[in-house]
């Protein structure tokens, strides 16, 4: 699943960092932190990747 939004896919960009090593889990907070527990390595990396241009800052659902 596809990040909905840029501030989406920076969290799931840090969380990703964080399950492969390059990150503290303790440096994580918010939104990054709940992603690093809840996904898998494979669905953080599927929402991390893809383009940012269009996609707005924030979801407007949240």
């Amino acid at each position: 699943m596809p990040a909905k939004s840029k501030a989406q896919q920076k969290a799931a960009g840090v969380a990703l960092s964080a399950k492969k090593g390059d990150k503290k889990k303790s440096d994580l907070e918010g939104p990054s932190k709940s992603m690093y527990e809840s996904m898998s390595k494979s669905e953080l990396e599927d929402m991390a990747s893809g383009k940012r241009k269009g996609k707005p800052e924030h979801d407007s659902k949240s």
